[in-house]
Formats: C-alpha cells, structure tokens, sequence
C-alpha cells in the first residue's frame, strides 16, 4: 500500500543533512516554494543545523529585500552557492563578494540544463555558452571571489571546435512546488504561472538518492488527477507540504491571477498606454528591429516595455514574444509577474525553451545594458560593487539571430522630457554606462563580430551599431548635440561617419504606424521614377531587410515600377542606414542580377557602411554583377552618368558608321 506523502514544512526540512546540495524552484518573483524557505531558514536560526549547504539555483527566486532564497542568508547556512541570479538574494550576494561563502555564477540555461545531466547520471554539459565571457575558464570560470577555487568549467575542443564542458553536481535536496498533489505525491499545476525546471529536478535529485520536497496549496483525492495533469509523478516526490495562502501565492505581487495560469483568455486591447518618456523611446525604437513572423525574447527593465508598445501598435499578432522561463506567445508581464504572459499559447519547462534558444530559435532578443565598451562588449553582472549575476542573458544574448540591447544613456537621477517632437535633457545622469573597459564582460563583442551577429545598442538619445572597426553612432535623437549630449558622457569616442537622425514618429505621442514599416506595406513610397532622364530611385535609408519575404517584397514593387516605365531603366539604390540580414546577402544580390537580366538598363548603388559595401560586393561579384557600389551618392551619379554618356556615343558612333 502506497503511504501518505503529506507531511509538514518542519518534518521535511527536518530531513535535510549537513553539507547537504539542495536546489530549489522559482523565477524572479514567481513560483517560489516560500514555505520551504521559511521553514529552512526557521530550523536554522533555531537550532544551528543544517550547516554548509550548497545551494544550486537558476534565476533570481525572491523579493531582493529577504523573501525566498533570500532568507538563506544566514552566516554558516550555505556554505557554496551556484547561481544564474545573485541578485534577489543581495545578503547572499555580499557574503560571496565578502569571500564568507563560495560562489560559481553561471548561465541560467546551463544550470537549466545540468538538471536534466545530474538526472540522466551524466557527468556534465558541453554547450557553447559562455565562450569568451567571464564564465569561460580563460577569463574566471564562473568563480565569484577569491575563496572560490576549484574549476567546474572547462575549455574543451570537439572536431576542431572550442566548446565549454560544465561539471555537473549531484543533488541531495529539491524543493519543488505546484498546485495539487494527491497523497502518494501526484503534483499538478494547473494554477501556476510557470512549469519551470520543477520535473528534472527532482529526477536529478531522485536518482542521486535524494529527497524531493514538493510545496502545494491543496491535497485533493487519490485518482482525481488526470495522468496528463500529472507534472511531477509521485514516484519522484518524498514530502507534500501544504502552504498556507500567503506562502503560496502566484508571485510576491499577485496572490492568483488566472490568465497568467492560463485558466482564462483576457482583452488586451485596451491595456494601459505608456507615457512618452525615456524608457518609451527606447522600445519604440527598439520595436523597429522586431521581425514580422519571428520569435522574439525581451529582457527585464527597459526592453519590457517593447511588449507594451507592440500591444499600442497592433504588432503582436505578428510576432512571437517568449520569456527564458517558458511562456510562448502572449502579452508578457512585467513587475512582479515578470517571466509570465497573459493569454500565452503554452508554457513548456525551462530547461526545453533555452534549449530553442541555443539552438538558434530565436530570432531576435532585447535585453538591458549596464555598461558597454568600445568594443561593444556588454556587461549586466558584476557592476557598481554589486554582484547581479547573468541570469539568463549568456544564453540569449550569444544565440539570437539579431541583438537589440537597450538602456538609458546614463544612469542616476537622469531626467529628460520629449517636448515639440524633441529630446530635451533636463538633468544628465551621475554615472555613464558608456565607459573604456566594462567591469565584467557578460557579452563578447568581439565574439559576436566574428560569428558577424547583427548587434545595435539603443538609447533615448542615440543608436550605436556594432560594426567590424567597433561601436559606430548611427543615429541621434531630434535635439540632442552630439558633442554635449552624448561624447561628452563617454569614455571613448566611437567611430563617427554620417549619424542620420532617429525616426521622428519615435518622439510624437500618437500611433506610429508601425506595423505599415514591418510589413512592408509602404515600401513602394520608396521608388520614384524621373521619366525624362529614365531614372528609378530606389530609397532604401533606414530600411531593415530581415527575411527572404521582405526581399520577395521588394523584388515586386522594383518590378511593378519597372513595367510600369514601359522599357529598361537606369537605377539609383540610396542604401545608406539600410540594414541587410547576414544570410541575406547572396538573395540580396541574386535579386539584383535578376533585375539586371530584365528590367534594368544598368544600376549602381551608394553606402557610407563600409562592411555593408563589402559585403555587396563580394555577394554581387560572386553571381557575376559588375559590383558598382559607391561610399557617396554624387559618385554613385556620377558612374551612372558616365555610363549613360558612354552608352550614347557608342550608339552614335554605330550609326555614323551605318
């Protein structure tokens, strides 16, 4: 006969051994077992005991004032402590910045991950993730301080290729949690945000012979479950804690809300509206980058707010918005309920979506910037004395197909206002984030420049872009000076050629049409014919060509104008701020020859890009095209009149010679 599983807080947490490698649940704010934690740190002040545990985690689980892990904080309770996020836990966080414990900050998806390693009774993980950052052993390993000293992270090479290798560590205690669980330890999370790694884990801990802890808010009857219900089977679960209701509620801001569980499908058409203000103009125009049909991440703080104005500007039907924590399409949350979505198509554990993430599946990311260097590197980790942790930014940010980070310029007491269509800086920040060395590299530019990952970097009042020379000013805000707005805030003057302005729609409070730009429904307010000089003018500035569709797109409106003419006509391509796809290229130039072939009497084309100029020319050159692109629009003319006048007097000469 199966025996009963519940039991209380107390009784589990009494089975906890010394140095004993506890792991436990939770994202943020959200789906934390705070009843457990209570209970551990009680027995510990209480009695002492359990001392020098290790505990693994992978996102930030507490309220960063001392709820959920964050009650861990005791002197002699965790003795080692290995972690995606230090920072919802800063009492934790100063014991390891302090050398009183050990610490190992890891990427959130590899953690995620060696769950299911410790699991399967493997010795660890190979992945990519991490190369070239603080985590690769070359450049720290991972160690928090100088008490920490073994090595857990290896450099290995597999056909040629650096890959990481991350030791996996067995684990004695898993606290879980979920909605129900029958007697015999059934667990169902039917009212729950987030599933999360809650399955592997205690797989991992069960088959090391451990213990799993699972925290519930209601027992219900042996059989009324259904299989399919079933997250976490019993034969995994050793202890059923019940919860009292404000142990468990849905994150530390909300006690249930059921369209975030998913019970319920809510309007959102009527959500709140943004004010205009710096953190809005910084997802406006980090909106611009989002691709038509593509999955899409956002990170917390200032790319949160991408998700409101793709809401404002009815592109969410249009894209997928996923968290690392598991929600596929939706609204996402922010605030507390951040790593949620509202109306979400599924929710499948962790571990599975940074799997899709490193896979490449995503195919575009925004996420925060705490300080940035000339050479584009990114740091969100280590910074003012603070240990944050990397979270699951390693992960996301080296896989996605494109790169959006965004931030304000300065940070501390920043004030600006959007007045007349126009950036007004009232106060300037105390401390720069544009600074000669980041403290910590959480993001190799450099690394990202060799694999050629698109990478832009926004801010209210400027956009840089990484580029093959380094960080480039590509764009400024309407009323800001370069030089009292912006370099004089630096520690580094970046590569300057033609700054354009930002989209003025940016810093208007109205409906910016964006959805018309990332569909391409205005692309043929780009062509213009001169029927007098034969002439097809092609505009192309600002426009961002993400997919094959957009070159299909482009192709027929060149086309329609083109037969529309009535005979061949000469082209003139302006590509400056055109922003073309790394795996583009070839179609790119494939389009033009087939342009070339039927429709075009001859064409040339201008960039101040260099890389972009290149990379043209090396596409065109390889399909045969003459690769006429030129740095300047009166050189670009220039050819095209030469070719004319050269093209006229050999007709002439032909016909004075008949």
């Amino acid at each position: 006969m199966k025996k009963n599983k519940v039991i209380s807080a107390r009784e589990a947490i009494a089975l906890i051994r010394e140095n004993d490698v506890v792991t436990t649940t939770g994202f943020v704010q959200s789906c934390i077992p705070e009843a457990l934690h209570a209970a551990l740190e009680e027995r510990f002040v209480e009695t002492g005991s359990p001392k020098n545990l290790t505990l693994i985690m992978t996102a930030g689980a507490g309220d960063s004032k001392g709820l959920g892990t964050g009650r861990l904080h005791h002197e002699g309770l965790l003795g080692r402590v290995i972690a995606a996020n230090f920072g919802r836990m800063p009492k934790v966080a100063q014991a390891a910045k302090e050398n009183r414990i050990r610490g190992y900050n890891l990427p959130q998806g590899v953690i995620s991950q060696l769950y299911r390693a410790c699991a399967a009774g493997q010795p660890g993980l190979f992945s990519k993730v991490g190369l070239h950052t603080y985590v690769d052993p070359r450049h720290g390993g991972g160690r928090v301080n100088e008490l920490t000293s073994d090595d857990i992270v290896k450099v290995v090479e597999v056909d040629g290729e650096e890959w990481l290798f991350y030791t996996a560590t067995k684990i004695d205690v898993a606290f879980i949690r979920g909605t129900s669980a029958d007697p015999h330890g059934n667990i169902s999370m039917e009212k729950e945000a987030l599933t999360l790694d809650v399955l592997a884990q205690a797989m991992a801990a069960r088959n090391n012979g451990g213990i799993v802890i699972a925290q519930v808010e209601r027992i219900v009857e042996d059989g009324f479950l259904l299989p399919k219900d079933v997250r976490v089977p019993g034969i995994l679960v050793d202890c059923v804690v019940v919860a009292e209701p404000e142990m468990h509620r849905m994150n530390y801001g909300v006690m249930h809300n059921p369209a975030l569980a998913g019970q319920i499908r809510v309007p959102v058409a009527n959500m709140a509206k943004m004010p205009l203000d710096a953190r809005k103009v910084i997802a406006r125009r980090a909106a611009f980058e989002l691709p038509p049909n593509g999955v899409v991440n956002l990170g917390v703080g200032a790319p949160e707010g991408i998700s409101a104005v793709a809401n404002e500007e009815r592109v969410t039907p249009y894209i997928t918005l996923t968290t690392e924590a598991g929600a596929v399409g939706g609204v996402l949350a922010s605030g507390s309920s951040f790593g949620a979505a509202t109306n979400a198509d599924c929710i499948i554990d962790q571990n599975q979506m940074f799997d899709f993430y490193d896979g490449g599946g995503l195919d575009m990311t925004c996420l925060g910037m705490a300080e940035c260097d000339e050479e584009g590197n990114v740091n969100t980790s280590s910074f003012g004395g603070k240990l944050n942790g990397c979270g699951g930014f390693i992960n996301i940010s080296q896989n996605a197909r494109s790169v959006v980070f965004a931030g304000t310029f300065t940070v501390g007491g920043l004030d600006v206002a959007i007045e007349d269509s126009r950036l007004v800086i009232r106060q300037e920040g105390r401390s720069r984030k544009f600074i000669r060395q980041v403290e910590q590299n959480t993001f190799s530019g450099p690394y990202a420049k060799q694999r050629s990952q698109p990478v832009i970097y926004v801010t209210e009042r400027c956009v840089f872009e990484l580029t093959p020379e380094g960080l480039e000013l590509t764009e400024i805000a309407p009323g800001v000076d370069i030089h009292r707005d912006i370099l004089a805030h630096m520690d580094f003057k970046p590569i300057i050629n033609r700054p354009k302005m930002m989209d003025i729609r940016i810093f208007r409070d109205e409906p910016m049409d964006l959805l018309a730009d990332l569909l391409n429904l205005n692309l043929c307010e780009r062509v213009s014919y001169d029927a007098d000089r034969n002439m097809l003018f092609l505009n192309l500035e600002g426009w961002h060509c993400r997919s094959k569709e957009d070159i299909a797109d482009l192709r027929k409106v060149l086309v329609d104008a083109c037969e529309k003419a009535g005979k061949r006509v000469k082209s003139v391509v302006n590509h400056d701020g055109f922003k073309l796809s790394e795996s583009l290229y070839d179609d790119y130039a494939e389009m033009i020859q087939y342009l070339l072939e039927n429709y075009y009497e001859t064409t040339t084309r201008y960039a101040t890009n260099a890389f972009l100029r290149l990379k043209m020319q090396e596409a065109l050159k390889r399909r045969g095209v003459a690769p006429h692109v030129f740095e300047r629009k009166e050189d670009a003319h220039a050819f095209l009149e030469a070719t004319a006048n050269a093209a006229n007097k050999a007709r002439r000469s032909e016909t004075a010679a008949a």
